[in-house]
């Protein structure tokens, strides 16, 4: 038997969702504890009977254990989603099988950008770290096509409004390229959908490369090549931890087997 803890964040742990988000759901009468209706406060463990929506939440899913990071090259043409009704590639294919659990993806790379991909089991971690609130500095490479002036690099960082808000860079430093396309290496506080492209677009410039080379202090470095993945070392581990204001988290590496598709 293991302790109880506060029910969202047994279930939040468990990658159902953010602690907010099943707090809302717990107000809205979709969770039952050992057939009662939940309420806020109730604490559980492995041993409790929880349904959403009716559906049982299975204990083996509920029992804490040590969870895991890695870190992934995605290449361009996958998608980070679990299925795809079109049968394009998708990231979880290439992840390791895992025995409980399942794999968090901390944010979102479209199918024609590149770089790095955080993935957990940790659902509290995941959301944290994707939560805007925390303030966690990307990094990203990108290829810029068209004609860029000081003005515009100034425009950028001092803010330009999109559809959805305004937008700023931290920094951008220009690192090489040749004729109408220049590389530029941007750095931004969240993760809006497609928001380092509509912001060139914002000011007339087109981004025909972006890959992302960083997330906070975790570095995508030349040990993983394109398509593979590592576990973050402990040091990393810690360091993505106390990001997000997590402590007491028991991270264990899993070790790189080469899959068939890699070998291909």
């Amino acid at each position: 038997m293991t302790s109880k803890e506060r029910i969202q964040k047994v279930l939040a742990n468990a990658g159902l969702g953010s602690r907010r988000a099943i707090e809302q759901w717990i107000r809205d009468g979709r969770i039952t504890v050992n057939d009662a209706q939940a309420q806020l406060g109730d604490r559980i463990n492995d041993e409790d009977h929880v349904k959403v929506d009716g559906r049982t939440v299975s204990n083996k899913r509920l029992k804490q254990d040590a969870h895991h990071i890695i870190i992934y090259n995605k290449p361009e043409g996958e998608i980070v989603t679990r299925r795809d009704d079109s049968g394009r590639p998708t990231v979880f294919q290439k992840m390791p099988i895992l025995a409980k659990g399942r794999w968090i993806a901390v944010g979102r790379l479209d199918i024609n950008s590149s770089g790095l991909l955080i993935l957990t089991t940790h659902g509290e971690l995941a959301n944290r770290l994707m939560h805007p609130s925390t303030q966690i500095e990307r990094e990203y490479a990108v290829r810029v096509h068209g004609r860029v002036s000081d003005a515009m690099l100034q425009q950028l960082v001092n803010g330009v409004e999109l559809d959805d808000g305004s937008a700023r860079f931290e920094d951008i430093v220009e690192s090489g390229g040749e004729g109408s396309n220049r590389w530029y290496h941007v750095v931004i506080m969240e993760g809006r959908k497609r928001e380092i492209r509509r912001m060139w677009e914002a000011v007339g410039a087109w981004v025909n490369r972006l890959k992302r080379v960083r997330f906070g202090t975790v570095i995508l470095d030349s040990s993983v090549k394109v398509g593979q993945w590592r576990s973050l070392k402990q040091a990393e581990s810690q360091e993505l931890l106390e990001m997000a204001g997590l402590k007491g988290v028991a991270i264990t590496p899993i070790e790189y087997r080469q899959s068939k598709r890699d070998r291909k």
